[in-house]
């Protein structure tokens, strides 16, 4: 089934107004924070690392002696020592570092695990309306991939870049101690590494901050025309998002690209500077030892010292590349977690204040605000609008000067083509977000453990654990009865009562898994045990296909039977069956009545109503 769009084109293609980057600074702080209360176990690994390290750099004098030896001429007897030396020091060093390592993972974990919670307790707190500003896709893009960079970095990048930066100025102490000529000779390197570390981290911090934007500006794109294909369908947008996915991910792939040729320039530049320290060391051997002021064996365990700074210096400047992911990483999440970068989040003029809603729940039942007094004293309004306008940023309003209310026991259907702004008008009559000016003003709830208004998304979710459980989100003192009944209001309770183990049984993620149409009654169930005043439902049966879809439909009926309703409706099934259509184009209300007059007005209204009919008798046209 397609529709036609009420509005013609779709307007311009608006930016994500993404969530903040906290500053260098900031970041730096942050990780002191996270680090403080583990200050005493940064230490002892810290020891552990420097001991394990210097025990390693005896391997390279006993070389050494073993070749002067050789070089004496001595007898063969005289190599049990040094060799016994040298498997003792393997033996120590290997342990020593495990129990290094040991604390560094322990370390680190700890670190990971608060960093987490700081993350989830801040995001759960974010304003709804800053979220939608920011789109879906930016705030998964920082809990998937940022964490997961952070956490790969703290896991095994930091600790061998701490072990290799040990290792670099140890082993730079032990030259002087040999000779500090030898010093000198290796130190001929540091320049081309220094200028290359430069080089690379001033292009590397904006590039990798500038691909983790990117990357969630094309999650967020993914997940707007994936998660509304079947709007996006029904108003012949395809071609459009198509189009916009496709600029997101050409985006993307162009930064990846820079990206590589960045790193492939880094290693060019390290190989350069290993020959010339090389090639120095070696020429300050043959001169030492011309000149008798070094033995063989020094000027060898010189060159083995120089040879084994290749491994830590390149791992010392490779681990940049993940280092400064992993910065750009903590950045962003620092962004979230800290409310000092957030409250210097500036917002427009035209934006909402904030407010304290967490993200809503996909697929849940959610309180709005509470409205103790009712909308229009002495009449049976129970929830209404008026002026309401809404702008997630300056210059792009969704809606304008919006009048609307709703009766007690009406069913309102909401329509419009996809960006009319009917999502964020349902969300405001719910108590979701606030809007930029007007008011809403709704009926008190029934009781005081009952919320006014509920909302009922498109987007699923169950929560892991018994379904009863799930179910007594929206009504904790609910008896098994009471359970019962909301599920068969919802015809849910046969599916329910199949299920291994009936109510209890364990459903979500890494349980048993519910199709869409079960998730969805599910949430339906919810909003009957919820009892409000009003019903905000949207597109609840979007996610379904059509046989879903139906039986969502008799399922929403029954959960809305007798209940003031809001409905957004990407099916126009369910405005024919409304007591009243409102139909929203470029956020303002063009039509408003019965489905029976609209229908044959000459309206927009009127063509949305005569393609679809006209699609349903010609279903292969």
């Amino acid at each position: 089934m397609h529709a036609h769009s009420l509005s013609g084109p779709a307007a311009d293609e608006v930016e994500p107004d993404l969530l903040p980057v906290a500053t260098g600074r900031r970041t730096r702080a942050a990780a002191r924070e996270l680090l403080r209360p583990e200050r005493h176990r940064a230490v002892a690994a810290g020891v552990l690392l420097t001991a394990a390290t210097a025990i390693g750099l005896l391997a390279q004098p006993l070389l050494g002696r073993m070749v002067d030896i050789v070089a004496r001429g001595d007898e063969a007897s005289a190599l049990t020592v040094p060799v016994v030396l040298l498997v003792a020091v393997a033996l120590a060093q290997g342990g020593v570092t495990a129990l290094g390592m040991s604390a560094v993972a322990r370390l680190g974990e700890s670190v990971l695990a608060r960093l987490r919670e700081q993350f989830v307790e801040r995001a759960l707190t974010l304003p709804a309306d800053r979220l939608e500003r920011a789109g879906a896709g930016d705030l998964t893009a920082r809990v998937t991939g940022d964490v997961s960079r952070v956490s790969e970095a703290v896991r095994s990048a930091l600790p061998e870049l701490a072990r290799s930066g040990l290792t670099i100025v140890l082993t730079l102490g032990a030259l002087a101690l040999l000779d500090p000529r030898f010093l000198l000779a290796a130190l001929l390197a540091v320049p081309v590494q220094a200028l290359t570390a430069r080089w690379y981290v001033r292009r590397a911090v904006p590039l990798y901050a500038h691909q983790r934007v990117a990357t969630g500006a094309q999650q967020q794109q993914l997940l707007e025309t994936i998660g509304g294909s079947d709007t996006v369908s029904a108003y012949l947008l395809e071609e459009e998002h198509t189009a916009r996915v496709a600029r997101r991910s050409h985006e993307a792939v162009r930064i990846t690209l820079r990206g590589v040729r960045l790193v492939l320039g880094f290693y060019g530049r390290l190989h350069v500077a290993e020959y010339i320290g090389l090639v120095s060391v070696l020429f300050a051997g043959f001169v030492l030892v011309r000149d008798g002021a070094v033995s063989i064996g020094t000027a060898t365990a010189a060159a083995l010292y120089f040879h084994s700074l290749f491994g830590p210096v390149n791992a010392a400047l490779v681990l940049l590349d993940d280092a400064q992911s992993a910065t750009a990483g903590l950045a962003r999440l620092v962004g979230v977690t800290d409310p000092a970068v957030c409250e210097g989040d500036h917002t427009s003029a035209a934006d909402p204040p904030p407010t304290d809603k967490a993200l809503p729940a996909p697929g849940a039942v959610l309180p709005g605000r509470d409205r103790s007094a009712p909308a229009h004293p002495g009449s049976d309004t129970v929830v209404a609008a008026r002026g309401v306008s809404h702008s997630y940023r300056t210059g792009a309003p969704v809606l304008h000067d919006v009048d609307l209310a709703l009766k007690e026991g009406e069913q309102v259907a909401l329509v419009g083509a996809s960006g009319a702004g009917k999502s964020t008008l349902a969300r405001i009559l719910a108590g979701v977000q606030p809007p930029t000016r007007g008011e809403v003003t709704a009926a008190a709830s029934r009781n005081p453990h009952s919320p006014a208004t509920v909302l009922v998304s498109q987007e699923l979710h169950t929560f892991a654990g018994p379904l009863a459980e799930d179910l007594r989100l929206a009504r904790p003192g609910a008896t098994e009865d009471e359970l019962r009944a909301a599920l068969a209001t919802v015809e849910a309770l046969d599916w329910a009562r199949a299920l291994p183990e009936g109510l209890q049984t364990v459903i979500g993620e890494g349980a048993y898994a519910l199709d869409a149409v079960k998730a969805q009654q599910l949430a339906l169930a919810r909003l009957v045990l919820a009892d409000p005043v009003v019903a905000v439902l949207d597109e609840a049966t979007a996610e379904a296909g059509s046989a879903g879809a139906r039986a969502l439909e008799r399922s929403a009926r029954q959960a809305l039977r007798g209940r003031t309703a809001l409905i957004v409706a990407h099916r126009l099934a369910q405005a024919a069956t409304a007591d009243r259509v409102v139909v929203l184009d470029r956020g303002r209300v063009v039509e408003n009545g019965p489905h029976e007059q609209l229908a044959y007005a000459g309206g927009p209204y009127a063509a949305l109503w005569a393609a679809w009919s006209g699609e349903r008798a010609h279903p292969d046209s």
